[in-house]
């Protein structure tokens, strides 16, 4: 389902510099597992500094959920994570998972929710993590109530990584 529920909601239709979509809406707005599944990571406190702009920082508060699917699910710059979201924590899609911030990078835009997919991964692989997969065809169809997975496309991009094939830089 579309992870943004309860409020108006705008996706971008590209990202700067890599496959993810960040979601405009306002402050407060409900983060919602897209599927049932599992929380994969949880980051509670919001490091990123605009001077040095570490990469694995940027997402401020975010949480991760690996769906049934087998797709891992990323949506960041959070202002609150639920106090019951924690890794390992089973969820059904729509539970709130976090309300939409400005956390990292984010502090300096309008407010949303920035939302990657990827494979599942290591902890601390945040060149992973933040998208690997475009999800705009995704939005698009659970926006209009349709049950579509991108698990097919994430395999895809899993092998042209080369993480089945030894990979060392992006896996």
């Amino acid at each position: 389902m579309f992870p943004v529920g309860g409020c108006k909601a705008s996706a971008s239709q590209s990202h700067h510099d890599y496959p993810a979509s960040d979601i405009f809406a306002a402050v407060g707005c409900r983060f919602v597992a897209p599927v049932d599944g599992r929380v994969d990571e949880v980051t509670r406190v919001d490091s990123w500094n605009p001077r040095t702009n570490v990469g694995r920082d940027r997402g401020g508060l975010s949480v991760s959920v690996v769906g049934v699917d087998g797709v891992r699910y990323y949506g960041s710059h959070l202002s609150q994570v639920g106090t019951d979201i924690k890794p390992g924590l089973q969820v059904r899609a729509g539970q709130t998972l976090g309300l939409i911030g400005k956390t990292g990078s984010a502090r300096f835009t309008p407010s949303h929710l920035h939302f990657g997919i990827s494979w599942p991964t290591a902890a601390g692989r945040w060149w992973i993590r933040r998208g690997a997969v475009a999800p705009q065809p995704f939005l698009a169809a659970w926006r209009q109530g349709k049950s579509t997975s991108p698990a097919r496309a994430v395999a895809r991009a899993r092998t042209s990584y080369g993480v089945d094939h030894g990979c060392r830089a992006y896996c």
